[in-house]
């Protein structure tokens, strides 16, 4: 079967991906568009891993505005494509996430986003915290470093557990996404605006 350049750019620029792919995924599917976009999409869930690395400069910005209108979230989160971001799977995540930040108000997003001088400010707390207990230094570094685990995961969005699922984390959701849509995808940042809050 003679596949045309003209279909094999079509479905390139549905799917942002490669011509020698999209020329493959057409032959397989016998020139049925639709079906080469499942074809690619079913590719791309086995190598989702190896596309962590991969820019991901597409995507959206969703928000959330809880009743009432006192609380309200924005998200941009990223994907590698014009046509991923468009995906039901990809929108839903979005969505997800700004409701996700409303109801959790973590900080940032991810712990290598938190400014040494926090970290160190709660390492401080922790030791005052501990100072009378007579503890051996290995042991009260291990009790700081546990701690510290735990505002991790309280303050930053990836580490939380997911407000639906409590068993998973954040990250996980993202995680099962990528498997599911085929790109990496980044939460690149957001902001949470409270009626009244500094």
């Amino acid at each position: 079967m003679t596949i045309s350049a003209t279909v094999v750019k079509e479905l390139r620029d549905k799917t942002g991906v490669g011509m020698m792919e999209c020329k493959t995924a057409l032959k397989e599917s016998d020139g049925d568009m639709e079906k080469a976009i499942t074809y690619l999409r079913e590719k791309g869930l086995a190598s989702a891993a190896k596309r962590s690395g991969r820019v991901a400069a597409d995507g959206t910005i969703a928000s959330y505005i809880h009743a009432g209108g006192k609380l309200g979230v924005m998200v941009e989160v990223n994907v590698e494509t014009d046509f991923v971001a468009k995906t039901d799977e990809f929108q839903a995540l979005a969505k997800d996430l700004a409701m996700h930040i409303a109801a959790a108000g973590p900080s940032y997003v991810k712990r290598e986003d938190v400014p040494d001088d926090v970290i160190q400010k709660e390492r401080d707390i922790y030791k005052a915290q501990l100072a009378d207990s007579k503890k051996p230094a290995d042991i009260m570094e291990k009790i700081i470093a546990g701690k510290l685990e735990k505002f991790y995961a309280e303050t930053c969005l990836l580490e939380q557990p997911h407000i639906k699922d409590p068993e998973k984390k954040v990250s996980q959701l993202v995680a099962e996404t990528v498997g599911k849509v085929g790109e990496n995808i980044q939460v690149r940042r957001f902001a949470r605006f409270k009626v009244g809050e500094e």
